[in-house]
């Protein structure tokens, strides 16, 4: 099994609007703004462009821990609003247009994204294209058939050879290399200290996702948070009304929420559906599970590539982990493209 949508981005642009059909109904209903990103830059001459989409913890792991290894290469970010507080060592920034190639990064030999399905990731991809630059991907999740596809021409950098594949989905003109996740890497570093093994287990919410039909989410943590007593933990992103109602309405049912914060702040278990956090959490060696009410033939699929254990029976194994830093390695890859122009 590999991503359904190999290599045609607007298919599955269709598909995801088609899965948040409230969502597209009011993107029509409002005029479209033109894209304004923010360009930060550091040294004269950028030879290395980073693109950011989101700030979430796997997007600033993957895509923006490098910086830390490269020395005082000169570098550029752009991302949709002004990072500078979250970025070490100066910078200047400027609002720029998603239009023609800024003339301050006519020297940029590698492009850095998420991918090229969001905004900042699909001009950066443009501007890779015009420069001649290398554009390179770095994975940032876990991968299920509904990914988007990669670039053309991209360069991936994989959590395994295993997530490589599958991504690529047979394609020829997409090269990769296995660095595996820098979100992992960390959490290994920095294990959970033992706290109450008593203590009700963390159920990581899923309600946003396109992946999996809401009434099997909902179906699966309703069951999971009332028979196992678990506390229930809503992904950021689940912010929308009908979200927001299922909420309310577990609330009055007696389940318990998370407090805000890090999900390393908790203590107990770590149980899911399909969410990263679940590996996460076995890095940093706590006990986390996968569960699912009628799980569709692709999460099972999706278990078996993680090797992620069903509630129940032993626990998830750590996850194994490469025999460097991620960033260092991604920072690498960097240097021998940009080094080679």
């Amino acid at each position: 099994m590999g991503v359904i949508f190999a290599e045609d981005l607007e298919a599955w642009r269709r598909w995801q609007r088609g899965r948040h059909a409230l969502r597209r109904l009011r993107s029509l209903a409002r005029p479209a703004e033109p894209l304004t990103m923010v360009l930060h830059q550091r040294g004269d001459e950028p030879r290395a462009l980073f693109a950011l989409d989101a700030t979430t913890p796997t997007a600033l792991a993957s895509v923006l821990e490098p910086l830390a290894h490269l020395g005082d290469l000169p570098v550029a970010i752009v991302a949709p609003g002004d990072l500078s507080a979250r970025l070490p060592g100066g910078w200047t920034t400027e609002r720029i247009p998603a239009t023609e190639v800024p003339p301050a990064l006519r020297g940029v030999a590698a492009v850095v994204s998420a991918g090229h399905f969001l905004p900042v990731g699909q001009a950066t991809h443009h501007w890779a294209r015009a420069l001649g630059a290398r554009y390179v991907v770095v994975q940032h999740g876990l991968l299920t058939p509904f990914a988007p596809p990669l670039a053309p021409n991209a360069h991936l950098l994989a959590f395994s050879a295993a997530d490589a594949e599958f991504w690529r989905a047979g394609r020829s003109d997409v090269t990769s290399e296995r660095i595996g996740s820098q979100l992992l890497w960390q959490a290994a570093q920095n294990p959970h200290p033992h706290g109450d093994v008593a203590a009700a287990p963390t159920f990581l919410g899923q309600l946003h996702g396109a992946e999996l039909a809401r009434r099997i989410s909902a179906a699966t943590a309703t069951s999971f948070c009332r028979e196992q007593g678990a506390i229930y933990r809503p992904h950021p992103a689940e912010t929308d009304r009908l979200s927001r109602w299922q909420h309310a309405r577990w609330q009055r049912r007696g389940i318990r929420f998370a407090a805000p914060g890090s999900l390393s702040s908790s203590d107990g278990p770590v149980v899911s559906i399909f969410s990263t956090g679940v590996l996460e959490a076995a890095a940093a060696g706590r006990d986390a599970w996968v569960t699912c009410v009628r799980p569709p033939a692709w999460v099972r699929e999706f278990w078996q590539r993680y090797e992620l254990a069903e509630w129940g029976g032993r626990p998830t194994a750590r996850p194994r982990q490469p025999a460097r830093e991620p960033a260092a390695a991604i920072a690498d890859t960097l240097s021998e493209i940009v080094g080679g122009r």
